[in-house]
């Protein structure tokens, strides 16, 4: 059995087999929607992947995407997100981009919410955090240790980030 994938703001490539959903109408889309206006047009529970590639910087608004994003997907089913990372030049070179996240941003979804899970009700296991450096950085082996350990990871952002730039961070959430 094939697994039912929703490519949220597909653009013009759109995930193979997936259904794809945006607001441009020149883009792949299957379904055409103005991704900061909820309920998506689609059941509760109707997918068991969601895909949002370089989309989560451009809404109106993160938590009720997020919450849009776990209504969308079967509890088990993973939500896959892929942002630049706030130091990178791409973050702040799109007018167009209304957040700048880190590799950190979605904890308020999971058992590690800093005490402030009481901003939404929806929870997420985080199966896996990936950041992407610049080339420099990634070549030397300081991308494998970043990705390495949560712990080294925290420290690169709190006191290294703006040295040893990030890239891009990948995401990829299971829905509780």
């Amino acid at each position: 059995m094939s697994r039912k994938v929703l490519d949220v703001g597909c653009g013009i490539k759109k995930y193979p087999g997936s259904v794809g959903l945006d607001v441009n109408p020149r883009s792949n889309a299957d379904v055409l929607a103005d991704l900061d206006r909820f309920p998506y047009p689609f059941a509760d529970q109707s997918f068991d992947e969601v895909r949002a590639i370089h989309v989560i910087e451009h809404v109106a608004d993160v938590m009720q995407t997020m919450e849009e994003f776990h209504r969308l997907t079967r509890k088990g089913g993973t939500v896959f997100i892929v942002t630049p990372h706030y130091t990178d030049f791409s973050s702040f070179c799109d007018p167009t981009h209304r957040w700048h996240l880190n590799s950190f941003s979605f904890r308020y979804f999971g058992e590690d919410n800093a005490g402030y899970g009481y901003y939404s009700h929806v929870r997420f296991r985080e199966n896996s955090v990936h950041v992407k450096l610049l080339n420099l950085w990634k070549v030397l082996g300081f991308e494998f240790l970043v990705n390495r350990s949560r712990t080294f990871r925290k420290f690169w952002e709190h006191y290294l980030c703006f040295i040893v730039r990030g890239k891009v961070i990948e995401w990829t959430l299971e829905v509780v």
